[in-house]
């Protein structure tokens, strides 16, 4: 039977020393390399051509690669013959839910990753999607007309950064292309959460989302 090459990334050594040891164990994959970043981790499939990668989502993006939806898209359109799961924190059932969408071979809660980490590499091996157990709930209740209306408040320059933000550039990253102060981008970021009455960046990537204003 031919190994399953694979390749893992994420920025906590933990995660990666508990994912190498489940892997390591099981005769039926090969782990060629590891990444703690995006640039790293988009070098290591270039290289190795793994038939699964297993990411963390949120991780030290660049310019270039970013992390969250905009990195497993790329790996997704760029790297289409490799089976992607996702390790995540996140709750939020519209991000996982276009995780989905985007094709991934699966999803895994890290706080249940031990649990869950068997069942999803048994999946891939048999060619199947796997089916996180569904986290608790994020209720994010809107009204399309009042988040349209929110939309609209925002100034150009606010709309600007969100964009690029929201494409998963950091603060210091939208200020660059912007040819602006990381202050300044800082500022507008927090004012246009204001408006959209969102408290965190996962909310605001929500928000963003289900208005399809960046999409």
């Amino acid at each position: 039977m031919l190994e399953i090459k694979v390749v893992i990334a994420d920025d906590h050594p933990i995660v990666l020393f508990g994912v190498r040891e489940i892997i390591m164990r099981d005769p039926r994959f090969k782990l060629v390399a590891e990444a703690t970043n995006s640039s790293q981790l988009i070098a290591q499939l270039e290289e190795y051509q793994p038939d699964v990668v297993i990411t963390d989502f949120n991780m030290p993006g660049d310019a270039t690669y970013g992390d969250g939806l905009k990195l497993i898209e790329y790996i997704i359109r760029k790297f289409p013959h490799i089976q992607v799961v996702v390790l995540t924190m996140i709750s939020n059932n519209l991000i996982l839910s276009r995780l989905h969408e985007l094709g991934v071979a699966g999803v895994i809660q890290k706080n249940h990753l031990h649990e869950e980490i068997l069942n999803a590499l048994a999946a891939v091996a048999a060619n199947r999607n796997y089916q996180s157990p569904a986290p608790a709930p994020t209720s994010v209740l809107m009204n399309k007309q009042e988040v349209d209306e929110r939309f609209a408040s925002l100034s150009p320059r606010e709309v600007e950064v969100l964009r690029i933000f929201v494409a998963g550039y950091s603060v210091s990253d939208v200020a660059r292309l912007l040819k602006r102060s990381v202050k300044t981008v800082s500022a507008q970021k927090i004012s246009a959460m204001r408006k959209l009455a969102v408290e965190s960046d996962q909310a605001l990537l929500t928000y963003c989302i289900k208005a399809g204003q960046f999409q």
